[in-house]
């Protein structure tokens, strides 16, 4: 388990100190795959390098099965380190080294016999579907391929965690689905706890079982993926699940108007507007609408004008409030 506790990371800067993250506190499962997203400068990156301690928190402490690594001796620091491992948005191979000796490099750090060494690299490039590239250098491959060659060097310690800085960013959305996937079969193999930082709301919903939401260094909300992009509550969570402006048009809604969640429908081919217009004559348009299908349901938001006066917005409501999983509610106007 890693357990982050009231962590804080300052620096220093030419206009004084920056707080990069304020007061951080999260929990990640042995085993379960956690997503941290935020925009750009909302302390992703710091964070993740404060759990392997590349940086060291200013305050608070990291916890890795209950073990504060920020107080432990150089030597079993060192081999505490050995159970993280990173991959990077640029994949960062050495390009004078093949594929091959690429993912022996951990392995020669820790002296592991040449041999050992040789026959783990060469399991690890099968096992992420790179055995023929072995002799080939980084510059040969493409970016996918090398971010798998750096996935096998990740493993080649026998880690117990790990953390994924960006690590699709750099990929075409095809390339990335199959990172995405190899990943989640990693997880599920291994049984290796997995950290995905990412600015991308698509790779956390494709592979993330919880997601914390940073914002200018503090965490805004944190929850299990559906329940999130269901129903955020932060604007933070707001700004990144309906990027379409949906805050906007909650601000500058008209009169008659009702917002519709989706937590967690089922995906049919059967459009709730239509059907209601059909079934009950009641007459709506959408003026705003983000929703996205997690494995086979919808989670979202939906927001409809409904002309013809409050008799009809209750018409509306009750009519919606009739399915599973869709909950409505009318909507004046106001900031939020």
């Amino acid at each position: 388990m890693i357990e982050i506790r009231n962590l804080t990371k300052t620096f220093a800067s030419p206009a004084g100190e920056v707080k990069a993250l304020e007061n951080v506190n999260l929990t990640v499962n042995d085993g379960e795959i956690f997503g941290i997203i935020g925009m750009s400068g909302a302390g992703k990156s710091t964070l993740v390098r404060c759990i392997n301690l590349l940086e060291r928190p200013t305050q608070g402490q990291i916890l890795l099965d209950g073990e504060d690594v920020a107080l432990l001796p150089p030597k079993a620091l060192r081999e505490k380190r050995r159970e993280v491992s990173m991959i990077f948005q640029s994949f960062n191979l050495l390009q004078q080294r093949t594929c091959l000796k690429n993912v022996c490099l951990p392995m020669e750090l820790t002296g592991v016999p040449k041999k050992e060494a040789k026959e783990r690299a060469m399991a690890l490039l099968q096992r992420v579907g790179l055995p023929d590239k072995a002799k080939n250098y980084p510059s040969q491959l493409s970016g996918g391929q090398q971010q798998r060659v750096a996935i096998a060097r990740a493993l080649a310690s026998n880690p117990k965690i790990l953390l994924c800085d960006e690590a699709t960013s750099a990929l075409d959305p095809k390339t990335t689905g199959q990172i995405l996937r190899l990943i989640r079969e990693i997880n599920r193999e291994l049984n290796l706890t997995v950290i995905v930082i990412t600015h991308q709301m698509s790779v956390v919903e494709d592979i993330c079982d919880r997601v914390a939401i940073l914002d200018k260094g503090t965490v805004a909300e944190v929850g299990k993926v559906a329940e999130v992009f269901s129903r955020p509550q932060s604007r933070a969570a707001r700004r990144l699940v309906f990027p379409e402006g949906y805050e906007q048009a909650a601000a500058e809604i008209p009169d008659g108007c009702i917002r519709v969640v989706f937590g967690g429908v089922e995906a049919t081919e059967k459009p709730l507007i239509a059907t209601m217009a059909i079934e009950r004559g009641i007459v709506a348009s959408i003026l705003n609408a983000s929703t996205k299908t997690i494995e086979g349901r919808t989670y979202g938001s939906m927001l409809l004008s409904v002309p013809g006066g409050k008799k009809e917005v209750e018409r509306a409501l009750n009519y919606i409030s009739g399915f599973p999983d869709l909950t409505a509610e009318e909507v004046r106007r106001r900031a939020e």
